[in-house]
């Protein structure tokens, strides 16, 4: 009678138990789902922007007016924060190394650092905060007031007309931005060490080009490269997701600053491991 009892226990809980095991794996499908999702949609959109490129003709008129907009009007900001940049380093190497290594190795420290990785990250963030939120905001603008809408009436494609000039001309102008904050990244840095330091200038650029290579160069400016696309990239895709009207809007140009630093951040680090993992000076 009691074995009666517990098979009939067993039976009316095994239900309940499918039903359980049930909703926990459908609760981990659908949490993959929206964590996959984004990754799946993201690359769609890359893949048709790489497809509009072959749209020449329609996206070259506007190139040179986002790189204008983009590059150009972004140098201001790029001089100011590597200005700053170059004086803190300089302080710093010789507060680093003090009486311990020769003064010239303020020149090596500095250099080393703002062409590896000051300029071309710092620079990156703070034109994630322009570039990023100007074409989000822009983009979301037009999208909210149906003008985008209109663009695809007219037989327009928004990618190849809109998102392929931002996307080129921040890709090719920030290593300009970029290279111009090297420089002066390395001239305040030299007048730090002249004015602060009692550095002679003989002795800095000794320090700046006895461990200088090419290579130091070519690495800030192809992550910066890759700086502007993903910003630019993000942006645009902030942009035409847009809904809700002015309250999206804002909405989607803080996504897009926000992710585009994050994104900065993230293709420091793979540029880093792709490049400098088992590299040395020779």
């Amino acid at each position: 009678m009691s074995n009666d009892t517990t098979s009939d226990d067993t039976t009316s809980r095994s239900p309940t138990s499918d039903s359980a095991v049930s909703d926990y794996v459908s609760t981990i499908g659908r949490t993959t789902r929206t964590l996959i999702a984004p990754i799946g949609s993201g690359a769609r959109f890359v893949s048709d922007v790489v497809g509009a490129m072959r749209d020449v003709r329609t996206w070259m008129p506007e190139f040179s007016v986002h790189a204008r907009i983009l590059g150009v009007e972004s140098l201001p900001i790029g001089i100011f924060i590597a200005l700053f940049t170059g004086i803190v380093l300089a302080l710093l190497a010789s507060y680093s190394v003090g009486d311990i290594v020769p003064p010239y190795f303020v020149g090596t420290l500095v250099q080393k650092t703002v062409t590896l990785e000051l300029a071309p990250v710092l620079t990156g963030l703070a034109l994630a905060g322009r570039v990023g939120a100007n074409i989000a905001a822009e983009l979301g603008t037009m999208r909210v007031t149906e003008q985008i809408d209109a663009l695809e009436t007219l037989t327009f494609d928004p990618m190849s007309h809109l998102v392929v000039p931002r996307v080129l001309a921040s890709a090719a102008m920030f290593p300009i931005v970029v290279a111009v904050a090297m420089l002066v990244g390395m001239l305040s840095g030299w007048a730090a060490s002249q004015l602060l330091l009692d550095i002679s200038t003989p002795q800095f650029l000794k320090g700046a080009r006895i461990f200088f290579t090419s290579f130091d160069v070519r690495y800030g400016l192809v992550k910066s490269a890759s700086f502007g696309a993903a910003v630019a990239l993000i942006g645009c895709r902030a942009g035409l997701t847009t809904q809700g009207g002015a309250q999206g809007v804002g909405r989607g140009a803080t996504r897009a600053v926000v992710i585009s630093a994050v994104m900065i951040l993230v293709l420091d680090a793979f540029w880093a491991v792709v490049w400098l993992t088992n590299r040395t000076l020779k």
